[in-house]
This record gives structure tokens, sequence and C-alpha cells, in this order.
């Protein structure tokens, strides 16, 4: 089944829907007392979506589903009335009439059907990043997004945090003029650069594989390979470390510079064998400027064992070494530093840091630091502020509309690695390489299941 026979048919069953109150972030209808919400995927990252969301005081969850019957069981006993399916279409069939919104938290070869059909029903939408596994499907989800005026958010909880916000404003401030490269880094490893698995296993009685593969190819399941944590590493389900951590880290310096879209992109990895990523890439991105940029901005992300490669960018004063993950933003009056995450930026003049009058930021520009620091406490608040706008309280600040954007710059780069060293030229309005050979990754057919 081609994807655009799928989002046909997805239209199709919208006409089964009622239109809820806050299905659009405009709409001038009266917005519900209460969002009842369906949760599509509910194990491991699920079940933290469910329990975010869950916890905001006017949310009602509606329906669970999950292919996973263990998954499944585990989040029907904290929501004992709620609704559960294996199927999410067979969940949209029997009561699109009695949900608000959608939260989508598959593995990300399953976040644009499953999303799609939900905005097609004119559902708002809480997808997890990346936002889709391919950049077709990240153009279609902001452009039905933007037709239905729908309220959306992208799964990027750090996009929310104190000390991510507190870097833009830095940025966007001047503080090191104008930024010229920006070098990213993080040494996770969701690449497999192991032999290719052979033969069949057993499939779990409590595990509907067909409908895992969803409308990725037919596969042959394999114990430990696929579900339930496995999958980010291999190219028909996950996007590798630069669609996982990637999309956290890039958020920052994306948002802060207001960057599009990039116009060239190489990666240098192994050669491609068609089952698993990479386990170590470092890729080259050059965006045109923008106002808090020079002419040209270089992106360079580095992954794997061993990420970052020493560069000179990256020294630190008093010989420090490097926090594990973040990003460096080199500018004409100096470099700030991004640890990631939950760590102040750092301000570097002529190799030696500055102190940052951070009251002042904080004045100018509203912020507020959490009396206490801390993962659960502030990660709630990206999910929250998803509910508060389907109840016209507040807007997302992370809507399709941006991680579109962002999804499709991080998964260039993901195409990049299929032909490594070689500098792939990109058409922003075409959304076509002019490497003629690399667009057949920019989409994929689906698999009728």
């Amino acid at each position: 089944m081609k994807r655009r026979d799928f989002i046909k048919n997805s239209a199709a069953m919208a006409t089964i829907a009622i239109l809820p109150a806050c299905a659009t972030q405009e709409s001038e209808a009266p917005k519900p007392k209460r969002l009842r919400t369906a949760h599509i995927g509910v194990g491991n990252m699920g079940a933290e979506d469910l329990k975010a969301v869950s916890s905001h005081p006017m949310v009602d969850v509606t329906a669970l589903v999950d292919v996973d019957a263990t998954a499944l069981a585990a989040a029907q006993k904290l929501h004992p009335n709620a609704k559960t399916f294996a199927d999410y279409r067979e969940m949209f069939k029997a009561m699109a009439d009695q949900i608000d919104a959608v939260i989508v938290s598959t593995p990300d070869h399953t976040h644009a059907p499953a999303s799609i059909m939900a905005m097609k029903l004119d559902k708002p939408v809480y997808c997890q990043k990346p936002l889709t596994h391919h950049v077709s499907e990240a153009r279609e989800m902001a452009k039905i997004a933007k037709e239905k005026n729908l309220v959306t958010q992208m799964g990027i909880q750090v996009h929310s945090f104190y000390d991510y916000m507190l870097a833009t404003h830095l940025i966007q401030s001047g503080i090191i003029g104008k930024v010229s490269t920006v070098r990213a880094w993080s040494p996770k490893n969701w690449g497999y650069d192991g032999e290719i698995p052979e033969g069949s296993d057993p499939i779990p009685e409590t595990l509907d594989w067909n409908l895992w593969l969803g409308t990725s190819a037919e596969r042959p399941y394999k114990e430990g390979i696929y579900h339930p944590g496995n999958w980010r590493k291999l190219v028909d389900y996950g996007c590798g470390t630069l669609g996982d951590m990637g999309v956290h880290i890039f958020d920052t310096p994306y948002n802060a510079l207001a960057l599009d879209v990039p116009e060239t992109i190489k990666t240098e990895c192994r050669a491609p064998n068609g089952f698993g990523y990479p386990e170590n890439n470092v890729v080259t991105y050059e965006f045109p400027g923008t106002q808090y940029t020079a002419d040209k901005l270089t992106w360079i992300w580095y992954d794997g064992p061993g990420a970052p490669s020493a560069h000179e960018d990256l020294s630190l004063p008093n010989g420090e070494e490097l926090p594990e993950q973040g990003a460096m933003f080199m500018g004409e009056k100096g470099k700030l530093l991004l640890p990631h995450f939950m760590e102040l930026p750092r301000l570097i003049i002529d190799g030696e840091y500055r102190e940052l009058d951070i009251a002042q930021y904080e004045k100018d520009y509203n912020l507020v630091k959490p009396a206490e620091r801390s993962y659960e406490k502030e990660s709630v608040l990206h999910y929250h502020q998803f509910v508060d706008t389907c109840l016209g309280k507040t807007t997302c600040t992370a809507p399709f509309s941006y991680a579109a954007r962002l999804t499709e710059t991080i998964l260039l780069g993901v195409i990049a690695g299929r032909f490594p060293n070689q500098t792939l030229h990109w058409d922003r309005e075409a959304a076509q390489f002019a490497e003629a050979e690399a667009n057949q990754y920019l989409d994929s057919p689906y698999r009728k299941f």
C-alpha cells in the first residue's frame, strides 16, 4: 500500500468522528473542561508519556493501545476505566467520538501512520520524537496539522526545560555574536554493526507481531532483535542515535538560531548494510544563514562510542573534559557550551569562563528557575503544555510546524549515511535531492496489514 493510499483511507475514517471542542489551536468553539486522551503505545517510553499526561488534573485516560499484552495490562492496572485495544485502527473505529486528543508513543515507523489517522479524525496529537521515520511523512503531518489548525506537540521534553530556554535567550541576545559553527555530540550507540540475523524464533503469545510491524515490510520475528528495546538501531524501524539523542541535542541550537532545513549534508560512517545503522557517525550540515548566524552555518554532529572527535572548537578552559553529551556554539565573540542536560550553559571568551548575569536574563525574558531541579518535575511541563493548549489555556512550543522541520533535518542526515562521505544537496522547495539515487529514501511503501 502506498503512503498516499494509507492517508486517503485515513481520511475516509474521518466521517465517523464527532469533532471535539479542542480540535484546533485557535478554535472559537467552547473548550472542554476536561480532556479525554487515547494513548497509542504504553510500554517503555509510552508508559512514561502516559504517566506524565495523566498527571494533569484535567485529563481522563479513555483508551489504551498496545500490541504487547503485557504492557497493555500494566497500563490498565493504572487506568482501569480505560478501554484497551491491540490495534489503533480498531480503537478509532470503536470510540473516535469519545476521544479529545491522542498521544503516540510507538516505535518511529508507526508515528506517522497512527498520527495521520488521528489528525484525519480532527484529533490533536502529541507524538514522540523523532516526529516521523521518513521526510515525506514529516511534511505530510505538518501539512495536515496546518490545514486543520490542530493542536500538536512533538515529545521533546527538554524543549521546555529552564536550561535550554536560557541558552536560547543567551544566543539570541548576541552574547557570542553571530554563530558560524555548532558542534554537537552523543556517545550513545543506537547503531548495529553485527551480523544480520537469520531464521526466526517463536513469537511470544503476548505480542501481536503483525501489528508491531504495522506498515513496515514483512519480517520474521527474532527474539531480542526488534521488540521491545533494539528497534532504534535498525533502518526499518528507528533512526539511529541521530534520530534519538540528536533530536534532543539539536533542538536548542536549531530553535535558538532560527534554522530551516540544510542545503548540504555529508555523513562519514561505514558502508550501509541495509539492516542496521552505523555505530559511529559524523554528520556535517551546511545551513543558509539567519539573523543569528554568519552567512552560512556549519553544523557537525558526532555519535557513537568515543564521540566526539577531538577538535580545537571543543577545547575547554583549564583542560576540563567535555560533558558526556552536549553542543558548542562558536560565535564572533566567543563560545557557548550547552551540556545535555540540566546543566547551565557556560560562556567562554578568550579561552576562559565568564560569569553570566543570569538574574538579568530571567527578568528580561520572564524565565523562572524551578525551585527543585529534577527531570521528573520539569519534563511534565511539556506534556501539560499540550493538555493546556487543548483546553485553550496556552500555546504549544514544539508544534508540528516546528517539529517537522527539525525532524526533516535529522532524517536528511540519516539518509546521507547511505552514501558515506558523499555530499548530498537538498532542494527545500522541491523536497528532493540533486542526487537522484538518494530520493528513494524519502519515502517507502506502506504494507497492508
